[in-house]
């Protein structure tokens, strides 16, 4: 079975950032996906692959939200370590069980067109359905980060963008947030 049902205290967190707005027109996938590092098994490349199968059709955003990932939860988010950019979720996915095919949040990149560039995913799974003080969720063989800004743990994997950083990284240092209607939203994450 995929998920338990029922929605947590962060549904509170998407109702107050959700936005309404007219979505930019998408913009056609303009980077390779990229290879995660050798250090990575076998499975987790399957696992990749997977996610890069499902979430290919998302590289238009109407697309996506069409599909239920018209939530956005947060503005173009930057950071001194790099970008996120704009993070739509999927509301009746956030319910404390994750599926690789299934990510609770897709990550875009605002475009100098003014489009929208899918660059990444995001598993979430709220405190309220695993503590803070808990051992860290694992998905792809992978720790996810808390993240007490938004009271929940996260896992991003970069799916549709090259990250120095690493695959599973917070940040990407090539995202940008240059190109976001109003400007960008500097966090920690």
């Amino acid at each position: 079975m995929r998920r338990a049902t029922g929605m947590f205290g962060c549904i509170v967190l998407l109702a107050a950032c959700t936005a309404s707005e007219t979505p930019a027109p998408p913009t056609a996938p303009n980077r390779l996906a990229p290879v995660a590092r050798p250090e990575t098994s076998a499975s987790v490349l399957k696992q990749l692959a997977s996610l890069r199968r499902v979430t290919a059709r998302f590289h238009d955003i109407g697309t996506a939200q069409k599909a239920g990932w018209s939530a956005q939860i947060t503005g173009c988010m930057v950071s001194d370590s790099g970008g996120m950019g704009f993070h739509y979720g999927n509301v009746g996915l956030i319910d404390g069980s994750v599926s690789v095919e299934q990510p609770e949040l897709l990550l875009y990149e605002p475009q100098k067109n003014g489009g929208m560039q899918l660059v990444a995913v995001e598993y979430i799974i709220p405190y309220t359905a695993h503590a803070r003080d808990a051992d860290a969720p694992m998905l792809f063989g992978k720790p996810f980060t808390r993240n007490d800004t938004f009271q929940l743990w996260g896992l991003h994997a970069w799916v549709w963008s090259e990250n120095p950083s690493g695959m599973f990284a917070n940040w990407n240092p090539k995202v940008t947030c240059a190109h976001a209607p109003g400007g960008a939203m500097a966090m920690t994450h």
